[in-house]
């Protein structure tokens, strides 16, 4: 007897529909690989050099959002999987129509003093804080801290800090020959600028000395910036306080719910951080902040505020240039390098396999 005989009530399986497949798996992994990187874990490249000889140009690192804990979005129509652009064009990959507030959620561990950690690039104005460039750069400042440059050196609360193992700075190297760049290769010196006299370098100081031992260079001497020797490029850009890169501050860090005296000096320090990342209406004229058109003489803080600092003391835009990082664009913390490429070696050496899956 046939089966459809047997089973007169049973419909016949249909066919499933490829397509419909396809579509509701990739669904499902678009799904998924948004959650864990807007919650668990994220990738990130490095783009610059200011975090050299720690972090190098072509390195690709994990980003841990639940090490601090990750940030609800705050731009809720954006086009998953992409960052400030749709991939291979200029086309924005959002819309800043809707707007709602951060929340943080609970992470295992605070930020700790000479962490590297990634966060929005503050001063970028023009974008949602969700939406601003990703930067990296070490935390040498915590709210609540008092920081101070001097002569290079970093004051805690007028406490020396410990520098970073592979710190990075300016130097002149003096010859009068031409220094092929394969020995500053070997060396570790990436960053080499011809000047009159000989090469401006970015290298650790170890790396500085052994390339003066060499017969060819005649002397190699460290740059530093005494205090009113350059122009008011550093923050708040004031001709007055005659800070430089490697004479700056003292600068008081704000943790949420202090309150500071809106003086002329504290207006110019703090008020563009009031009016672009505290969300209450502010507004600046000179040296008076207005909150929802009324003077204020003081203020009372929302949210913690950090500083920033790249290893390449000399060649990085961190908090000596644009200001303070609010708590409120903090992404996560670098914890894994993935991959290393250097893109200006021969294509059998690109791959630093030293680095691969290296512990930062």
């Amino acid at each position: 007897m046939a089966s459809s005989a047997r089973y007169p009530n049973k419909a016949p399986k249909k066919k499933k529909n490829g397509l419909k497949e396809w579509m509701r798996s990739l669904l499902f992994a678009v799904i998924m690989a948004t959650v864990i990187r807007g919650l668990l874990i994220e990738a990130y490249a490095i783009p610059t050099s200011s975090m050299e000889n720690t972090l190098l140009v072509g390195d690709f690192l994990f980003v841990s959002k639940v090490h601090y804990g990750a940030r609800t979005p705050k731009t809720v129509l954006q086009l998953p999987l992409m960052h400030q652009t749709i991939w291979g064009t200029d086309l924005p990959s959002y819309l800043d129509w809707i707007q709602i507030p951060h929340y943080r959620l609970p992470g295992f561990s605070q930020i700790r003093r000479n962490d590297p950690v990634v966060f929005n690039y503050p001063a970028e104005w023009d974008r949602p804080s969700d939406m601003k460039t990703f930067y990296v750069k070490r935390c040498v400042g915590l709210p609540g801290d008092t920081l101070q440059i001097r002569d290079q050196q970093i004051f805690i609360n007028s406490r020396p800090l410990a520098q970073p193992p592979a710190l990075q700075s300016s130097y002149f190297v003096k010859t009068d020959q031409t220094i092929q760049p394969r020995v500053f290769r070997r060396l570790g010196i990436e960053e080499v600028t011809p000047v009159s006299g000989g090469y401006e370098i970015q290298a650790e100081e170890k790396h500085a000395q052994k390339l003066a031992s060499f017969d060819f260079v005649e002397q190699v001497q460290a740059i530093k910036y005494a205090p009113h020797t350059m122009e008011a490029v550093v923050y708040p850009q004031q001709e007055s306080l005659g800070w430089t890169v490697d004479h700056y501050g003292p600068v008081y860090l704000p943790k949420a719910g202090d309150t500071i005296l809106l003086d002329e000096a504290n207006t110019a320090l703090y008020g563009p951080a009031i009016v672009h990342y505290e969300a209450v209406g502010a507004t600046m004229a000179g040296y008076q902040l207005f909150i929802q058109g009324q003077a204020v003489k003081e203020y009372t803080f929302r949210q913690c505020y950090y500083f920033m600092m790249g290893d390449n003391r000399h060649n990085s835009s961190d908090s000596r240039f644009w200001g303070l990082v609010p708590e409120d664009h903090i992404v996560g913390k670098p914890v894994l390098i993935m991959l290393s490429v250097d893109q200006d070696a021969n294509c059998w050496q690109k791959i630093r396999w030293n680095r691969l899956f290296q512990v930062i």
